[in-house]
C-alpha cells in the first residue's frame, strides 16, 4: 500500500512539472538566421510632399472655401547592428507647412463664422534616439517585421495671421515636445543592399509645451500629454533604406 502512494504521489509531480514545463515552453527563441548580421550599417529615410487649392469649394458645413496650401517632410535616419538582428541609431525629422485662406464661411443653422485673409506657416523638428529589433519571417532572409523603440525630442515654431477685422491679428508660438514610443514594421529587400520598409505608430506617450505671443503684447501657454494604445492607419509610413 505504501509503495502505491509513494508511485502516485511521484506520478503527480511528474505530471504536474510536465504540464507547467509545457506550460511555459512558449516557443519564442531567439531565430538562429541573422537577417542583418553585426556589424552592418543602415540609412535610410522618406520625403514627402503635398499641396493643394481650393476654388469655392464645399466641405460639409464649410463652404465658398479660397485655401492655398502644402507640406513638406523630411525623415532621415542611420542604425549599426550591434548585434545580429538587433541595432542602435538615431532618426531626424523636419517639416513645413502653410495654409494661406482667402475666404471661407462656416453655417450652422443660423450660425454662421466668415474666415478671411488667414494665414499660418509652421515648421518642426526633432531627434529620436532608436533601437530596433528585427524578426525574420520563417527561414526567408529577404522578408522580416521589426519593433522599434523611439526615445524623442522636438520643437517648432509657428506665424499666424488673421486680417479678417480692421487690424491684422497676429500670434507667434514656439513649442518644445518630448516622447516615447514603439514603431512596428516590415522591412523587404528589394536587392542585396537595398530594402523598401513601411512602419504604423502605434504604441506612444507626447509630450508638448507651446508659448504664445499674441500682437506682440498678450502671452498664453498650453501643456498637453497625449497617450495612445491604438493602430493608426492614417500614420503608415514609407521608405528606402540602404544595408551597408
Amino acid at each position: 500500500m505504501r509503495k502505491l502512494i509513494l508511485l502516485s504521489v511521484m506520478l503527480c509531480i511528474t505530471g504536474a512539472s510536465g504540464v507547467r514545463a509545457q506550460r511555459y515552453d512558449r516557443g519564442f527563441e531567439r531565430s538562429s538566421i541573422a537577417f542583418v548580421e553585426k556589424g552592418t550599417w543602415t540609412a535610410g529615410g522618406s520625403v514627402a510632399y503635398s499641396a493643394h487649392k481650393n476654388d469655392n469649394y464645399r466641405f460639409f458645413v464649410i463652404e465658398d472655401i479660397n485655401s492655398t496650401g502644402y507640406r513638406f517632410s523630411l525623415n532621415p535616419g542611420f542604425c549599426y547592428i550591434v548585434r545580429d538582428n538587433m541595432g542602435l541609431g538615431a532618426r531626424f525629422s523636419y517639416g513645413r507647412q502653410l495654409l494661406k485662406v482667402e475666404r471661407a464661411n462656416i453655417s450652422i443653422d443660423e450660425i454662421d463664422i466668415n474666415v478671411k485673409d488667414y494665414y499660418a506657416l509652421s515648421h518642426d523638428y526633432s531627434v529620436m534616439a532608436i533601437y530596433r529589433n528585427y524578426i525574420p519571417i520563417g527561414n526567408s532572409r529577404r522578408f522580416a517585421i521589426y519593433s522599434e523603440m523611439q526615445i524623442g525630442l522636438g520643437g517648432g515654431q509657428a506665424k499666424l495671421l488673421d486680417g479678417h477685422k480692421a487690424e491684422v491679428l497676429g500670434t507667434y508660438e514656439k513649442s518644445v515636445s518630448a516622447s516615447i514610443g514603439v514603431c512596428p514594421g516590415m522591412v523587404a529587400f528589394i536587392n542585396k543592399h537595398f530594402a523598401v520598409e513601411f512602419n504604423v505608430g502605434m504604441l506612444g506617450l507626447k509630450y508638448t509645451h507651446v508659448d504664445q505671443v499674441h500682437n506682440q503684447k498678450y502671452t498664453g501657454d498650453r501643456r498637453t500629454a497625449q497617450i495612445n494604445f491604438k493602430i493608426n492607419i492614417l500614420a503608415i509610413g514609407f521608405g528606402l533604406a540602404y544595408y551597408l
